[in-house]
Parts: structure tokens; sequence; C-alpha cells
């Protein structure tokens, strides 16, 4: 019978030790966690990046339910432990006692508040949570804001740049004479407090406050100089306290922090503590790679395996600020036995210092050039003598053996145990594990099975370097490309930085991105022009002169100058007047070819730039809209004819493709949409090889998404199977928003998914239905403000007919 073991806190440090003691010692344990948090495990180091807007609360959970179910786990979120009874192994929460015979404290830390009158007004927040982000979120929401962040350490200056991004006007005050005083030497600080002050954001050092002033609410902070700065957010980071309480309260052994041995165990042989609380060796943690070590050996304890033991090495810091590269490890203070090394180039911003003792390397800062952050940081870690690279050692590792350099040889030198990826703790041994073992052979994958360099991506270069070591002449370099020469930044980087710096015209773009070019070119204005259409729907205008030639004429160019015109047929159906409009419409503009196209409709072919308004016109007052078949945008829904006529036919696939069509219709996309819905299994409508699929069964309907018919030829994946149409539609604007939402400019939908990962989109669609809502009632949002009928527009400069996408529908509840 499997023992039962307790878990209270669902922070970093208790997803990893679930994650290592399901692989270890599945079915040993009846596991429950506890979480305070109405959520489960997710990753607070990019509490930052949410914070500014770079990510989304649901990009960082490292746990859905679909995991916790997969692997037994009870979770009981929103429920806090009070109490701790050791003589019956109980834990007590409000809605009673849970019986343990394993039990893991794992409650992290608390802010640390000032002890200065007025720290618990309203507005006075710590950053720890996501619940302290939404507040913060709150309060950046306010026209005019002002913060001011009380503490210039690392979660101190993460919050004042990203409350900066979101507009507010931000004050930092810091207690010591420079910032990140811990962490960097004086000369780095400055640099730091300068590139800051670029930033618009105010720092005061030396600054001691006095009180925190403010009647209902918060209000302003006052100084011990009597210097008043106004706020409508506090944020308290001058430190954090661990989380104890409970611990104590049961008699378990506390110092600083819950007191544990080289395993994990506390002075309860059946009680283990990991993360934020823990102090080992009279050393307390708040970075997260002594975090994932300590969840490591507890899951070892757990599983029986008790050779493994926690030691700790010095980790280095690192800032997750976009455009500040910062890096500092070891003991670089001051010292008659110690000396050092610096460089300083004033021009381009940069400062490494290299601290010494007895010809090694006990410490080092850089700023502004990173790059050899890990190779000093093994150098330290080994006790390297460096004697004989004396002269040359702060030039890094590329001046070394004469220069003669390989990046790909220096990564596949490290020792297995060398980390790569600080934020998740990941050592290079792990990686190559799991490229060998899982046969992985792309960055993403990588990312998606080993978590190295998913979190801040400071890593990545390492991590590319180290699989070419691994996989040779199987290696394909998955290097980024800038979305063109006007930029040095990809797609991805630009959509995010769009969003986090709220930038909402493509001047502002940029300017502020830092384009090479004044009006950009003809391959940046198309995706700045999509990314802006589709972030600030109703705010944005669409710049037509953006857009490449079909779009800007609503119709096709052919290879003789003529243009092709294509009227939407819903759902591939049709009818006698509309065919007899066409008709007339060929006879009148002696138009040369009609062309019946593979997604049921008509083409013409062979029409006058001149004569465009007017085919339009007449096609329009038969009652017929463009088909788009120009467009980055949905294109066609072909159908059979389904359960109407077809003695096969299982549902009425003629009518969802209509639904399907006149739903969507007018919604920009990276790329084109083609859907299909086939009304049985045997797949007339060839649904398994379109963007999005939907093929009727007995049952209801089988929805399949990211097939290719074109230059790459890939069947779909299967999504899942629902009862009724509602869900379908709901799934499929879901989906094609999330696919808006991160797609790059000209990529397919099959290819972003490959980009993704199918198992990310399977989390966000099928398993979180709140997430899947939310990005449904966007697209409904968004599509107030989608394409109406080009034709009509171009020709009477309006459109008043009832052709706008049908978002007003009721969905009822999916199963």
């Amino acid at each position: 019978m499997p023992k039962k073991l307790v878990v209270i806190g669902a922070g970093m440090a208790s997803g990893r030790m679930l994650e290592e003691l399901v692989e270890k010692a599945g079915g040993q344990y009846d596991i429950t966690l506890f979480g305070a948090e109405p959520v489960g495990n997710y990753d607070r180091i990019m509490l930052s990046p949410v914070l500014a807007g770079d990510k989304v609360f649901q990009d960082i959970i490292t746990h859905d339910a679909a995991w916790y179910e997969a692997n037994g786990i009870t979770c009981r979120f929103g429920e806090a432990v009070v109490k701790i009874d050791r003589r019956a192994k109980q834990v007590i929460s409000a809605k009673g006692a849970t019986p343990f015979d394993k039990l893991v404290v794992a409650t992290g830390s608390a802010s640390f508040f000032i002890p200065v009158s007025g720290n618990e007004l309203p507005g006075v927040v710590g950053f720890r949570d996501y619940g302290d982000v939404e507040h913060m979120l709150e309060a950046a929401q306010k026209p005019g804001g002002k913060a001011v962040i009380i503490g210039g350490g690392l979660l101190g200056l993460e919050a004042a740049a990203a409350l900066k991004a979101r507009g507010m006007a931000v004050t930092v005050l810091h207690l010591m004479g420079h910032l990140m005083d811990r962490q960097l030497d004086p000369t780095a600080g400055y640099l730091l407090e300068k590139e800051f002050k670029r930033r618009g954001i105010r720092v005061i050092c030396n600054a001691h406050t006095n009180a925190i002033l403010g009647n209902e609410r918060v209000e302003a902070v006052l100084l011990e100089d009597n210097a008043t700065y106004e706020a409508d957010l506090v944020v308290m980071a001058a430190g954090i306290r661990p989380e104890t309480r409970i611990a104590q309260d049961a008699g378990v052994r506390v110092e600083r922090g819950i007191v544990v041995d080289d395993q994990m165990i506390t002075s309860d042989p059946d009680i283990l503590a990991i993360g934020e609380c823990v102090e080992h060796d009279e050393r307390v943690f708040g970075l997260v790679a002594p975090l994932y070590e300590m969840a490591r050996v507890a899951a070892a304890h757990l599983a029986s395996n008790h050779d493994a033991t926690f030691s700790y090495g010095e980790t280095p810091t690192k800032l997750k600020v976009t455009g500040i590269n910062l890096f500092s490890v070891g003991d670089f203070s001051d010292g008659l036995d110690r000396e050092e090394v610096t460089l300083r180039d004033t021009t381009k911003g940069v400062y490494k210092r290299v601290v010494l003792t007895d010809d090694r390397i006990i410490g080092v800062v850089l700023y502004g050039d990173v790059t050899d952050g890990s190779w000093f940081h093994e150098l330290i870690r080994n006790k390297t003598d460096i004697s004989s690279m004396r002269e040359t050692l702060i030039y890094g590792q590329a001046h070394q053996n004469g220069g003669d350099f390989d990046p790909i040889a220096a990564v596949a030198a490290l020792p297995d145990e060398a980390e790569i990826c600080g934020c998740n703790g990941i050592c290079k041994g792990q990686i190559v594990e799991a490229i060998r073992d899982k046969g992985l052979t792309t960055l993403n994958e990588v990312r998606a099975h080993s978590k190295a360099s998913a979190s801040c991506g400071t890593c990545t270069g390492l991590v590319e370097n180290l699989m070419a070591a691994t996989l040779g002449d199987e290696y394909t370099d998955n290097t980024v490309q800038p979305i063109c020469t006007c930029s040095k930044l990809p797609h991805g980087d630009v959509r995010r930085l769009i969003r986090a710096k709220s930038l909402k015209s493509i001047p502002a773009v940029m300017q502020e991105l830092e384009w090479s070019t004044y009006d950009g070119c003809a391959k940046c204005r198309p995706a700045l022009n999509y990314y802006l259409l589709a972030d600030w729907p109703g705010e944005y205008q669409d710049d037509q002169q953006s857009r490449f030639v079909n779009e800007r004429l609503h119709a096709n160019i052919q290879k003789d100058g003529t243009f092709s015109v294509v009227p939407r047929m819903w759902g591939g159906m049709t009818n006698a007047a509309e065919l007899r409009a066409i008709a007339d419409v060929v006879d009148k503009f002696d138009i040369p070819s009609v062309h019946l196209t593979g997604g049921q409709r008509i083409d013409l072919f062979g029409v006058q730039k001149k004569d465009l308004p007017a085919v339009w016109s007449d096609l329009s007052a038969a009652g017929m809209v463009s088909g788009h078949a120009y467009a980055k945008g949905l294109r066609t829904v072909k159908t059979c004819v389904g359960s109407d006529w077809c003695h096969l036919g299982t549902q009425d696939s003629t009518g969802l493709g209509v639904r399907l069509e006149k739903f969507l219709w007018g919604s920009w996309a990276p790329h084109k949409l083609k859907l299909a819905v086939s009304g049985c299994p045997r797949n007339c409508a060839e649904a398994t090889c379109k963007d999005f699929g939907v093929v009727c069964v007995d049952s209801g309907y089988e929805i399949h998404y990211a097939g290719a018919a074109g230059l790459d030829i890939q069947g779909t994946t299967k999504l899942t199977t629902v009862k009724t149409e509602d869900e379908v539609v709901e799934i499929s604007a879901a989906m094609i928003q999330m696919y808006r939402e991160q797609g790059y400019y000209l990529e397919r939908i099959y290819k972003w998914a490959e980009r993704i990962g199918h198992e990310t989109v399977h989390a966000k669609i099928l398993d979180d239905l709140e997430g899947r809502r939310a990005y449904f009632e966007r697209f409904v949002y968004s599509q107030k403000f989608a394409q109406s009928d080009p034709w009509v527009e171009r020709v009477s400069g309006t459109d008043k007919r009832e052709f706008k996408p049908m978002t007003e529908i009721k969905l009822e509840a999916a199963e």
C-alpha cells in the first residue's frame, strides 16, 4: 500500500521535487499537495517578464491540471496548512486534518516589509507571487501612476523596469551606496544605475525610508532627510525572510530557516524541508539552482536513495531586464590577500572585473558583455590555476591558447556537472542525456524536454553549441533570423516588445526598437502591420500601404498583369442567382477564364485592373462578398454535403462549414487559413490536410489541426473529439486566436505548432478551459474590427450590409 506523502507549498522547489519523485518512485506514494495560492506550481523567476508584459501567466505554469492528474497527485490549492501535528502525523487546514507518513515543508519565503509606519497601507505590496503581480498590474492601469520601489536588488530592479514598461513613473530607493550591492561592485553598480536613469527611472541611493504616508491607501514615501516621493504603489523589495512559522510552531528546529541535514531531513526524521525556507550549514538560499538541488536530494531520499547529499556551490546572478547584460559570481570584496584584473570600455559600456587569490579566481563581475560568464564560473568551481593565462585572462576564453577558439569545442570540453541553465538548474550532462535518449534535434525540443534555456533565454547560445557538439553532422543550425535587414531582432522579440512597450504604430516600433532604416522595407512593414493589428484591435488602424499588392487591390495579380477575382461561397454552397450573376459579369467584362478552385469556389481570371471596382460592384449587387483569396487570413471552408444528402453522412457538415466560415470570416492571421468539414470518416472534404479540419463521426466531431498540402505535405494532428457544434466553434476560434497571437508573420499554422510544441497547444486549448475561453473571447472582440467586405468599401467607401463576421452567437457550456 502506498505511503502517504504530504507536501506543503506549491513553489518551484516542490514542483521540481515532485517531478523527480514520480520519475524515481512512481506509485510508492499517495501524494497530497497543499498550496496557499489558488494556482499550482509555476516559474516564479518569470514573474518579472509577466509583470513587464513579455509573458502571460499561462506561459510560466510548470505543471498543469493534466500533469497532476496523470501522476495521481491530489491538489489542495487555495488551502493553507495552519498546523503540523507531529504526534498524530497530520497537517491541519481549514478543511480538517490530512494524515502523512512523510511530510515535505516547502513554504518558501515572504517579502521583508521594513518596519516603518504605513507599511500595511493598501497599495504597499511585496514581489513574491502572482497575487503581488496582479496588485501591481492593477496599479499600473491608472493613467499617470507613480510607483516607488524600496530596494535596489534583483527583484526591485526587475519590478522597476517592468512597471516603467507599463507606463508608470518609477522611483527606486536603495539603502546602500550602489545598486545590487550584494552582487555587484561599485563600478558595475554605477553603470547599472546610469542605464536605469537613461530609461527614465529615478534612482536614489543611500535612501533611508522613514515612513510610508497615506490615509486610506498609500500616497507617498518619506525619507529620513525629509525628501518625499509621491506613490500610488509601493513595492517592498528590501529582502526576503524564510517562512518558518508552521515548522517552528510544530517544534521542528528553526534558526534563520528550517534546519536540515545533507539529505534535507529536519530534526524530525519524517519531515523534510526544501527551498527558501531552509537553512543548511548555517546558510539560507534565494537563488533557484540550490533550490533545485535540494529538490533532487529530497526526491532521492524519498525514493530510498540515501546516498544523495546536498552541497552548495556559488550561483551566478543575472538580471532579467531586456537590454541589460549583467553577470556576477563569487567573492569580489576588497582584501589585502587579493588582486584584481579589470577592463573598461566606456564607448561600448563594457566593464569586467576578475578577483584573484593565489592564482585562482574567487569572484567575477561582468557588465555589458557577459559572453564569458559560464567560462569564468567554471574556472571558479574547478579552482583552476590561471597563472599560465594571467596576461590574457580578462579578454575571455576566445583569447586563450593563441586565440584559436572554437566555442563548440569549448562547451564539449566542459564536465557533465557544469551548469548550463542557471534558471532551471540544468547541467551539461542532463541536456546531453536528453538529446541522446529522446532523439532531440531542435532547440525547441531541448527546451521542452530538459527546460534548458526555456526561462530567461540567456543560455540559448550555450545550449545550441552543446547541441552541435553532441549531434555533430546531424545538428541543424537553429539560429533565429532577424525579421529583415532593417533590424537585428527576430520575429519573436518584435512581437514580445510591441506588447511589452505598448508600441501602437509602425513609426513607434521602428524608433523604439532601433530600426536601421527610416521607413522599413517590403519585408518588415507587412509583418509589423499584422502584429499591430493583432495586438491592438480597435486601436491600431490598418495601414494599406504596408500590405502586399494583392491585399491592397483585393485581387490576385497574375503573370500578365491582369487580376483574378474570387467571390466567397459560404461552405462551398451557391445558388442560381449567384451563378447567374457570375455569368453576367464574365460576359459583361469579357473575362477570358473561369476556373473551379479546389476550395469549392469560382475564380475569374484575366480581369483588367481598371475593371476591378465595376466587377466587385456587380457581384456585390448580387449579394456576394470577397473570398479573400489574396488574404493572410481565412480563405475557404471546404465541405461535403454531409447528412443532408449523403447516406453515409453522420452530421450536417455543410451547415457547420457555413457556420464556421461566417463566424471566422474577415479575421487577419499570420498566413492563409484553409478549413474543411467532412461529413464522415471517408473524408471527402479532405479535412485531414487542412490548417484546421473537422471530421464528423457518429458520436460528434473530431477536431484536427496543422495539416499541409503544399510544398510540405503532412496530415493533421488530431486534437480531440467533441459532442456539439458549439464546442467546435469555440475550439476553432480559440486555436486560431492563439495562432494569431503567437505566430510569426508568414508562418503557417503547422510550422507554428511545431515551433511551440503540440503539447503546448493541447495544454492551452484542451486542459486550460478558462484560458481557452479567454482566447475565444479575445477572438470575438477582435472580430468587431475585422475586415468588412473590401469590395464594397473600395466602391462606395462604406459597407452597410450584414456581412460582418458573425460573432454574436451563444455557446452551450462545453462538457
